[in-house]
């Protein structure tokens, strides 16, 4: 009889533990339930795939229920193995409801959006901000040049008279007609007539020392001149009106004729044909489009012969004699120039480019 019992208890607690093990080991939610035999099982929902062994196998299949957050296993796909066989399967899961935490795909990444925000940042100049004040000295206003040479021909008419020689004077009428090849270059010709008059030097010295100066008169000249303007500007005259003027250099290489003047008058003069190359410069005030008043000053210098001083009726009687013994001397005359311009056409158009 006790050996009944003992029989019954040990029974009974074989069965309980049998019933325990069987729970634990018992398939997850959503994997294929052990089986053995030839066969297999079928998966549950949300899963596909089986497998068959002899004996004892397993299958896995990939694929889960809604809700569930599979940390570890791949959506679609699975692989099992069991003691006694291997199965393997595969499918597509349902993707409703499962969150994927390694793919990242149509999604911002953070860290490089956080990487351009610091890149950006570095390329912007740190320091205090440096407020410039606005001025009227900052406001920069390009005047259009009121007067255009470019393409015009000036007609200048003047008078002159001698700076520099004390005993003569020279006083002369001439005119230049000039074509400016830009606003600031020009080519021109000038032509010039002489008057002279004695100063009071010169009957000082005859009346004093009883001897008469050499002096010579010149008749004409004529030149080829070049001219170049590097200045221009303006001033206002009584704060009404503005005048625009401009500085204008010259160079030239001409000719001319001198004339002696005899100290006694039975004794024949000569004449002598001048190279005259000159320089000088002017001034030009513009008037109007059409007008404008040039002054300026010129040097013609030239080799002029006088004629000699031991002039007789048996030596340099004659003027060929006379020429031929005369005494050379190089001339500086200077000649203060004034008169008015005339330009043609008489206006212009500025071109604006774009």
């Amino acid at each position: 009889m006790r050996t009944l019992r003992h029989r019954s208890r040990s029974l009974l607690v074989i069965a309980i533990a049998l019933v325990t093990t069987s729970a634990l080991a018992g398939p997850k939610k959503g994997t294929a339930p052990k089986g053995g035999g030839k066969g297999g099982t079928t998966a549950p929902k949300g899963g596909g795939g089986g497998g068959s062994g002899a004996g004892g196998g397993s299958g896995a299949g990939g694929g889960g229920d809604s809700g569930e957050i599979e940390m570890d296993q791949p959506a679609g796909g699975g692989a099992g193995s069991g003691a006694g066989g291997s199965g393997a399967g595969g499918g597509s899961g349902d993707a409703g409801g499962e969150i994927e935490m390694d793919n990242d795909t149509g999604k911002t990444n953070l860290g490089a959006d956080l990487a351009a925000a610091d890149q950006s940042n570095a390329l912007v100049k740190s320091g205090p901000v440096k407020k410039t004040p606005v001025s009227w000295k900052d406001i920069l206003v390009v005047v259009r040049k009121p007067f255009l040479k470019v393409g015009r021909t000036e007609l200048f008419p003047f008078v002159g008279t001698t700076m520099n020689d004390n005993m003569i004077t020279h006083r002369t009428i001439g005119g230049e007609l000039s074509y400016y090849l830009t606003d600031v270059l020009a080519v021109g010709v000038e032509g010039q007539y002489y008057q002279h008059s004695f100063n009071e030097p010169f009957d000082i010295v005859a009346r004093q020392a009883r001897r008469l100066p050499t002096v010579n008169e010149y008749k004409w000249s004529a030149a080829l001149d070049f001219h170049y303007v590097p200045v221009y500007g303006k001033f206002a005259v009584l704060d009404h009106k503005l005048i625009t003027w401009e500085v204008a250099f010259t160079a030239g290489v001409g000719a001319g004729q001198s004339q002696v003047i005899p100290r006694d008058p039975k004794y024949p003069g000569f004449t002598n044909l001048l190279i005259q190359p000159n320089v000088g410069g002017s001034f030009r005030f513009f008037l109007a489009k059409w007008l404008t008043i040039n002054l300026g000053v010129r040097d013609y210098m030239f080799i002029d012969k006088f004629e000699p001083t031991n002039r007789s009726p048996t030596m340099n009687a004659s003027a060929s004699d006379a020429k031929s013994n005369a005494d050379s001397a190089f001339i500086n005359n200077i000649m203060f120039q004034v008169g008015i311009g005339f330009w043609l056409p008489t206006s212009f158009e500025y071109t604006t480019f774009r």
